[in-house]
């Protein structure tokens, strides 16, 4: 919603997330000159991303909340390409669906293509570290970046609306509170279909998946 955060914050955080939207250029140019059979592959992880986080639901205080997508791009191509996909992602949406703003486009970049993807990334790899099979990881990746992203929003509100009373913290409460309502089982649901594309990109798009590093040799899942 344009003018929902206060021009300080709006810049503020459109200033923390250029760095990172710079660094996807760099790294979509990177993987795309270095394996140009990806680029399919990644159309469908940014349709992946545009889909899930259009379907959006009303939240708190004239936001929303909705599927982040984020999941399946970054446990392909690795979080940085998604702080690149999100910025255009939430752009489109902005112009095109009325959902989120440019204003407020630095702010939902840092929580959604930042945040979220560098946590789906390390939980991704610590649970694969660590023996799961490919679906609990990838699964437990997806729920794990959606509640980041909303925690990270979450404390963005409460950084330009604290409680009169309680400060920054009460009011962190209050609106991760409220987002868990609905986000909880957005985010169950997210981490299914990340699981759900995963498996048919396994069985069908092998080669790309190769590619990737996602299959080695004899067709084991890494």
């Amino acid at each position: 919603m344009e003018g929902f955060l206060p021009a300080r914050d709006a810049i503020a955080w459109s200033a923390v997330a250029a760095p990172f939207v710079m660094a996807g250029v760099r790294s979509v140019e990177r993987s795309l000159a270095q394996k140009p059979r990806l680029k399919a592959l990644l159309g469908v992880a940014i349709a992946f991303t545009f889909a899930l986080s259009a379907l959006k639901l009303p939240s708190v205080t004239g936001s929303c909340s909705h599927p982040t997508g984020v999941g399946l791009g970054t446990i392909l191509f690795g979080p940085l390409v998604m702080a690149l996909t999100s910025s255009v992602v939430l752009l489109f949406q902005a112009l095109l669906l009325a959902h989120g703003g440019i204003t407020t486009l630095g702010a939902n970049t840092f929580s959604m293509g930042v945040v979220g993807p560098l946590i789906t990334y390390m939980v991704f790899r610590l649970a694969r570290k660590g023996g799961l099979g490919i679906g609990p990881s990838v699964f437990a990746a997806a729920v794990s970046g959606n509640i980041a992203t909303y925690l990270t929003t979450s404390l963005q509100l409460a950084l330009a609306y604290p409680d009169p009373t309680g400060g920054i913290i009460l009011s962190l409460v209050k609106f991760a509170g409220i987002f868990a309502v609905t986000q909880v089982p957005l985010a169950v649901t997210e981490g299914l279909l990340t699981v759900m594309m995963v498996n048919l990109l396994l069985a069908y798009s092998t080669s790309e998946m190769r590619t990737l590093g996602l299959i080695v040799g004899g067709g084991k899942q890494v």
